[in-house]
């Protein structure tokens, strides 16, 4: 694989009051440096992914940790790299949020109280203990093409379900240690803070997420199963951080298998087995017409005009 364009992934948990602020500066300087992909400001801090050359993404890494602008609110900024041979994004965003990561629950900040960080080499230790309970963070369709061997699959749509789950399953009473991951660490991080809330003692979550996991422990030693799902066109990632061997709808956006794309129910840009039959007509239609246009533009070797027109939107939001 070409070393051509440098993915990364970063998040930090800061009081970030004059966020708003930040939006333009930001997203100019990324269009500036012909970075694409997509960030997420809030008072609780900075969350996202973004692709471009290595030069480009060092200059934004320092623009973030060094620039008067963010008043050195980012200088312990972390990131996570990864390579691939075509861009992974088709445009530039940055988003202004109440959260960077979306959990529902008014005052649970990781900056006011967090679980134990652990590192990738000592988490299979962590996990291995028959007293902890491993919960995998993330949503259902991500667990369906990979966790960690043990892990409890909260069959979650949407990361605000987490509480309630919660709630409904565990009490500190008798759930002595708990342990969590995510694909990053920023919602195990913040899901860490929320079980502290509410009477967990004993909480650890891996530093860096399965991807650093993936990064740093070999595969023979390895306690995780299958692929890991990544919001970018990579789909999925293995160990070494190397891409993976899904697709995905994107009808619905579900990560696909090699017998889900031999399915009579998958259409390229238009249905899955996972979303066959669910979308309305007019949904169809609006399907139909974009994988045409697709295909259209594959054919001239040309950005598909809907992507080009999401661009221009994004820079006046």
């Amino acid at each position: 694989m070409q070393r051509t364009f440098l993915t990364t992934a970063m998040y930090h948990f800061v009081d970030l009051p004059h966020f708003k602020k930040l939006r333009e500066p930001l997203l100019q300087f990324c269009v500036g440096h012909q970075i694409k992909g997509t960030l997420l400001l809030a008072d609780e801090g900075i969350n996202g992914t973004v692709a471009g050359s290595e030069k480009s993404i060092s200059e934004l890494l320092h623009y973030l940790r060094t620039d008067p602008l963010f008043e050195g609110k980012f200088k312990d900024l972390g990131h996570k790299e990864s390579w691939s041979d075509k861009h992974p994004f088709y445009r530039m965003k940055v988003k202004l949020k109440k959260e960077i990561v979306t959990l529902g629950v008014p005052g649970v900040s990781p900056t006011k109280m967090v679980g134990t960080y652990v590192k990738p080499e000592d988490w299979n230790a962590i996990i291995s203990d028959p007293e902890v309970v491993l919960i995998d963070t993330r949503n259902d369709y991500e667990y369906a093409i990979g966790t960690f061997k043990n892990a409890i699959n909260p069959k979650m749509k949407t990361f605000r379900e987490f509480p309630d789950y919660v709630k409904a399953h565990f009490d500190p009473k008798k759930h002595k240690k708990v342990a969590m991951f995510c694909t990053g660490g920023i919602r195990c991080e913040k899901a860490s803070s929320f079980m502290m809330s509410m009477g967990f003692n004993e909480v650890f979550h891996v530093e860096g997420g399965i991807l650093k996991y993936l990064e740093e422990v070999k595969q023979e030693e390895s306690l995780w199963q299958g692929e890991c799902f990544v919001f970018d066109q990579r789909v999925a990632v293995k160990h070494g951080l190397e891409i993976g061997n899904y697709d995905q709808c994107y009808a619905c956006r579900y990560p696909l298998s090699t017998d889900d794309i031999k399915s009579d129910q998958y259409t390229p840009g238009i249905s899955c087995p996972h979303c066959f039959n669910t979308h309305t007509l007019e949904k169809l239609k609006s399907l139909t017409e974009r994988q045409r246009q697709v295909i259209l533009a594959k054919e001239r070797n040309a950005i598909h005009i809907g992507k080009i027109i999401g661009s221009l939107k994004s820079t006046k939001n």
